[in-house]
């Protein structure tokens, strides 16, 4: 997996790529249009951040970029690239419990708080890709 040169796309399996954290310059893309939503990408070294229809939906720090995103109703999955390890927040149902599953290893449950918010750490080093599953228990 390489940087997303043009900071968010379509995949042919539906799914969206968006980031690149080797920028040195915050850069985003507004307005990005994907089965009916209104999508925007903010990313740079030090932050990656997804938005969907004006609310919250990824978060890395620092920047990450992010391959195959998906979310259905009880998943959230995708893969992580960045050169250095990365606290990732996601948007999910509030006050619900979750399976995490990080580079095929099961990392236990965590529950979002009342905002809905699951933070977890994603160890990475350089031309590495991991793979990240949240699954609702």
């Amino acid at each position: 997996m390489a940087v997303i040169s043009e900071l968010i796309r379509v995949e042919s399996d539906g799914t969206i790529s968006f980031g690149d954290y080797t920028l040195d310059k915050k850069s985003k893309v507004e307005d990005f249009k994907h089965d009916g939503d209104v999508l925007k990408v903010k990313t740079c070294k030090e932050i990656t951040k997804l938005e969907r229809n004006g609310v919250f939906v990824y978060e890395s720090v620092p920047g990450t970029s992010v391959d195959h995103f998906q979310v259905t109703e009880n998943q959230v999955a995708f893969s992580v690239e960045g050169t250095e390890d990365a606290q990732i927040t996601l948007e999910l149902e509030p006050e619900a419990e979750y399976d995490i599953t990080v580079d095929q290893t099961n990392t236990g449950k965590m529950k979002t708080n009342l905002g809905g918010k699951l933070s977890l750490s994603v160890k990475l080093e350089s031309g590495c890709v991991v793979p990240v599953k949240v699954e609702k228990a």
